[in-house]
């Protein structure tokens, strides 16, 4: 399969195969008016099996998002055809309404147009606690 190369726009990269379409909903991708390619279960030398999303425009994108997806995405600014910036994500320190407190009494259950905010309190397992409430979110 041969998917073209951008003039200019981003191309995230080393996403982690599977999570491409969770990345593109979380982005909203599918409300920009540009062409959005997302390639799935690519071969990758170093991840075996990758995702990549090429965004045929320059947008600013949420890291937060990326970085608590997948830490290990690579965005890359494509201008006239070249790599002209490389940046990489990292796992955020604090969230806002990327997840939901699933706890019913959370004050974001009666008060839906507070954002949900959530701080990292375990890099190594990931896990986040409401600001509101404290209640542990833990990816599965």
């Amino acid at each position: 399969m041969n998917i073209d190369g951008l003039s200019n726009g981003i191309v995230l990269d080393h996403i982690k195969a599977g999570k491409g379409m969770k990345i593109y909903e979380l982005l909203g991708l599918d409300k920009l008016t540009c062409t959005v390619a997302i390639i799935q279960n690519a071969t990758s030398s170093k991840l075996g099996r990758k995702d990549i999303i090429k965004i045929d425009s320059i947008i600013d994108l949420d890291l937060d998002v990326l970085g608590y997806v997948d830490s290990n995405v690579t965005i890359d600014i494509i201008r006239d055809g070249k790599v002209a910036e490389k940046q990489r994500c990292s796992l955020p320190e604090r969230l806002t309404n990327v997840i939901r407190c699933h706890n019913p009494r959370c004050i974001t259950t009666a008060e839906p147009s507070l954002p949900q905010e959530f701080r990292l309190v375990n890099r190594d397992q990931r896990i986040y606690r409401c600001c509101y409430c404290d209640t542990e979110y833990k990816e599965k």
